[in-house]
Parts: C-alpha cells; structure tokens; sequence
C-alpha cells in the first residue's frame, strides 16, 4: 500500500499480509547479517566490569576471524535459533501493527497521512513489539556471549536457556533491559518516517519524469529504489547468572565511571557494518514480497 494512500477495501487482509513480508524481511535479514551481530554483542560487554572471558578483539574484521578460527561457524551463528525467531516475530509484528495504526489515521482524513502520523504509528508498533520479544532477545544476547573457555552458566540452547532462566531468576528477569528497549523505540520511529517521507518523495519524482499518477510510480519502484530507500532511513547479566548492573540508570553511571565516554560506543563499526545493509534488505524483502501478494490478488 502506498504511503498516505487510502486502505484497499480488503484492508484486514492486506494488514496480515504485510505480517508475513514483514517476517519474511526479518528471517532474511539475520540470516545474511547474524555474524556482524554477534561481533557487535561480545565488543559491546568486553573491556567492562563483568567477567565475560572474552578474547580481545582489535577490530570487526580480527573478531570475525577470531571467533571463526577458534569457534567455527557455530560461533559466528551463536544465538541464530532466537535472533532468526526475534526477528521474524519483530518484523512480522512490526509491520502489522504499524499498518494498524496508519489504516487507524487515515479513517476521516483526505488520504494523506503526515510525518507525524508515520512517527506515532511507527512508535506505537516499536512499544507493542518490545513488549512481545524482549524475552528472546535476552536470550539470544545470552548465548552470543557464550564461548568455549565459558564454563558457568552454559545453556545448551535456547529452550534450555529459557528454562533455566524462569527456574532460577523468575520471569521477571526475562525483561531486564525493556526500559532501554523501550527508549530505542523513538529510533525506529524515525527511521520509518524517514522512509516513508524518503518513498513519496521519490514516488513524487518519478510520476513527474514519466507523467503519471503516483499509484503507477509506486509500482515501477524496484529493489535498488527500495534498498537505497531503506540505507536512507537509517543513518546486561554476568557470566553467573547474576545482574551485572542493578538497573539502566546504573549502567550508565558505571561504563561512564570505569569506561568512559568510549564504552558507549562499543561495537559501533560492527553495529554500522551491521545495520545499513540489514536496513536495505529489510525493505527489499519486504516491498518485494507484498509485490507477489499484490500479484497473485490481481490474477484471481
């Protein structure tokens, strides 16, 4: 559906549809990009105040070749079962919800929604995921820090994890960092705003080259439109099962105290190498698959 465009007559539907693209851009997403992952999540707890027995790292590129020498595979893809099932139940939830809450502001107004209206329609959907996946990120973060010389603690997967987790912390524990999570929202807001606004403008620029509608336009985007859209828009415990901070005030005292402004920036390369690509693909999965929904509706 085109941004600011009128939801079609069978807007339920389209919504559900844009649930499987969006868990078809998430699966896509951390299947091509896990290992950046798991290279920014062991740069971003090493040289701090928790015991990791972590290798140092110099770099992104001595982590990736560190941990596929003395790990194999396997460590580069550490965490893979619950980042490929964060991912997919994220995207797909994301791209429901955030549809929702757009099909929700259109109803009364001229067809148009404006950049406020992607923003609060994006940070409502952020909340709502968060809320939904905060368990599984927990534990994949958990079994990305697990390494071979790592002894305490080890969970053999991610049912064990989870388990042992709710046996020995509670449930509660299962939402340590939501309050971070939830503050990270407003950066996805902004990055689907600003592919939102980024996609009409080109819609905008391209009906004016070829003289027609924006509709038209819209379908004639391609994957390099959609990934240079998507680059665009984008610009915890101890080893023993303890909390290593008591809350996210506390870590920010602590990493400023012991590490400096630098210990908020680890993992940053990683993260960057990470992120613009992941951002490009989500969206080239994701646009072209509701492409083949569109498709296969036009032909029955």
């Amino acid at each position: 559906m085109p941004p600011g465009a009128s939801p079609p007559a069978s807007a339920e539907a389209w919504t559900w549809e844009n649930a499987a693209a969006g868990a078809a851009a998430g699966f896509a997403t951390v299947a091509t990009l896990h290992p950046l992952d798991v290279v920014r999540t062991r740069f971003q707890v090493s040289g701090g105040r928790g015991c990791y027995d972590l290798p140092p790292y110099r770099n992104t590129a001595h982590a990736v070749y560190t941990i596929a020498r003395s790990e194999g595979l396997r460590g580069l893809y550490a965490g893979f079962y619950p980042a490929v099932l964060g991912s997919t139940v994220s995207w797909g939830l994301y791209f429901f919800f955030y549809n929702r809450a757009k099909q929700r502001y259109l109803q009364g107004k001229d067809d148009q929604l404006r950049p406020v209206h992607h923003l609060v329609s994006a940070a409502e959907a952020g909340a709502l995921v968060c809320l939904f996946t905060n368990p599984i990120w927990l534990v994949k973060t958990r079994l990305q820090l697990q390494t071979p010389s790592h002894h305490t603690s080890r969970y053999s997967g991610f049912s064990d994890a989870l388990r042992t987790i709710l046996k020995e912390e509670g449930w509660l524990a299962l939402y340590r960092g939501i309050g971070p999570g939830l503050l990270l929202v407003t950066h996805g807001a902004i990055q689907f705003t600003a592919y939102e606004e980024l996609r009409k403008a080109l819609i905008f620029a391209k009906s004016r080259q070829t003289r027609t509608d924006n509709r038209s336009c819209d379908d004639s985007l391609n994957s390099i439109d959609y990934a240079a859209l998507g680059a665009g828009s984008k610009q915890r415990p101890g080893s023993d099962g303890t909390p290593k901070y008591k809350d996210s005030w506390h870590v920010v005292k602590e990493t400023a105290r012991h590490e400096g402004v630098r210990g908020f920036y680890r993992g940053i390369t990683s993260n960057l190498l990470k992120n613009l690509p992941a951002a490009s693909l989500t969206f080239v999965v994701y646009e072209n698959v509701i492409k083949l929904f569109k498709a296969a509706k036009e032909k029955t």
